[in-house]
């Protein structure tokens, strides 16, 4: 407690100074003085584990993108012809140039299989089927990283969910499920961000803290102690942390580099069909998210449901993402944050080998493509196959359930452990079949 000696003068509201200043380690819905002063410090980019992942609503055709044909027949291969990577042996469409130069930052896995054909994202953010999460209620991969690891530091939420509220419904983001509501993600899209800056703290307790903080600015002119100015700075400091949340600046694209912003590409903030938008800020906002010490980030990106008119859907659409990808692993690699933090993209499902009537791809499970960078993981790779016509796994099938083991690793969790629900029961996390990529293992991990 800080006690600062003084007269018992008492002032018009009753107050006496002596009493004032006693009023010891300042606390906000929990936090201590010393806890918001050591969260300000705390704010230094990297030194933590974090996780952002881009889910591709509707399925991205990997045909068309990341595991092109070009030996196939015609009502397979498309209208696309293959570009080389700087890897050599490596080819991406010719419609993803600028994810092709930064090919050595990354690894394709083109033989992700064991997902359901369900329009949804459940399988991605949870590891299991629509069905099994809404019975079961098992939460979102964020919410057991917020529960087992908590946030970085006292001001900043360990998982931020940037997925817009979509048409779709089964597209949007899952909860916490049997964790618990107060494992839920921060969810930016539909509320206003200036009520985030207060999320965390009681706002009667908060207030009337703050008056009191008002208060003694007002009765500063009558102490002339120098500590008594080094304390109430460090009052001021405190309540800066709180009511100018990292996370609302970190939102704030506007305040970047213009060159960062150029370099990402803005994209658009409206919806595609009934999937996500193709905004690339959201790509810049989930880098300056894991800055500030944000664990998780989840982003919702554009819309792939290409049944008919495929082709040219992507020749639109594909290099606003190519753009804003290729940006974003550059971005993480010069900042240092390759190492720390894990990127990963990838749809529900990928799309059919043979086009239909429509100029379309329709649905296909099988088997797709998934994007891996940072994270420290080895880059430049392949890693297994699709037959000629990309319709099934051939070499090295790996399982969907896979990819958020990876992730868990990457983040320091132990996907084969239990965690406990509201009642205390223990639940393990993944099915004891699920294994981390061994392609993909950080020097000095098992």
């Amino acid at each position: 407690m800080l006690r600062l000696n003084g007269s018992a003068h008492r002032f018009c509201d009753g107050i006496s100074r002596r009493s004032f200043v006693q009023l010891g380690a300042l606390s906000a819905g929990g936090l201590t003085l010393a806890d918001l002063l050591a969260a300000e410090k705390s704010g230094k980019p990297g030194g933590h584990k974090s996780v952002i992942m881009v889910y591709l609503s509707g399925g991205l055709p990997h045909q068309d993108s990341f595991d092109p044909k070009p030996n196939a027949p015609s009502e397979v291969r498309g209208e696309f012809q293959p570009v080389q990577t700087v890897v050599p042996g490596t080819q991406f469409s010719e419609l993803l140039p600028q994810l092709s130069l930064v090919a050595d930052k990354c690894s394709i896995i083109r033989s992700i299989v064991g997902q359901r054909d369900e329009h949804s994202s459940f399988q991605n953010l949870t590891g299991f089927s629509m069905g099994q999460v809404q019975r079961e209620g098992i939460p979102n991969f964020g919410s057991v990283v917020s529960k087992l690891q908590g946030p970085v530091n006292a001001v900043t939420p360990p998982f931020v969910d940037l997925f817009p509220t979509m048409k779709h419904r089964p597209y949007n983001s899952t909860d916490a499920g049997y964790l618990g509501s107060a494992w839920n993600q921060v969810r930016a899209d539909g509320e206003d961000l200036a009520s985030m800056r207060l999320r965390y703290v009681e706002n009667p307790q908060f207030t009337a803290r703050r008056d009191l903080l008002s208060q003694l600015d007002g009765f500063r002119r009558d102490l002339d102690a120098a500590p008594v100015d080094a304390m109430q700075e460090s009052y001021r400091r405190a309540f800066d942390v709180l009511t100018s949340s990292r996370l609302v600046d970190a939102m704030n694209v506007e305040q970047e580099d213009p060159a960062i912003l150029q370099m990402y590409g803005r994209g658009s903030s409206k919806h595609l069909g009934d999937g996500a938008p193709l905004w690339n800020d959201q790509l810049l906002i989930a880098r300056r998210l894991v800055e500030a010490g944000v664990r998780v980030v989840t982003v919702a990106y554009g819309f792939w449901d290409t049944h008919g008119n495929n082709f040219d859907h992507c020749r639109k659409y594909l290099p606003t993402l190519d753009t804003g990808l290729s940006a974003l692993i550059r971005d993480l690699s010069d900042r240092g944050l390759d190492q720390d933090v894990t990127l990963v993209v990838w749809g529900e499902f990928g799309r059919t080998p043979k086009i239909n009537d429509k100029a379309g791809r329709d649905h296909w499970a099988p088997v797709q493509s998934v994007l891996f960078a940072g994270g420290g993981m080895p880059a430049g790779q392949v890693i297994g196959s699709t037959d000629r016509i990309a319709a099934y796994a051939e070499d090295r099938p790996i399982h969907y359930r896979d990819v958020l083991a990876t992730v868990y690793r990457n983040l320091g969790v132990d996907s084969s452990l239990f965690i406990r629900d509201q009642a205390e029961r223990p639940v393990r996390i993944l099915p004891e079949d699920a294994h981390p990529i061994r392609e993909l293992a950080v020097p000095g991990q098992v």
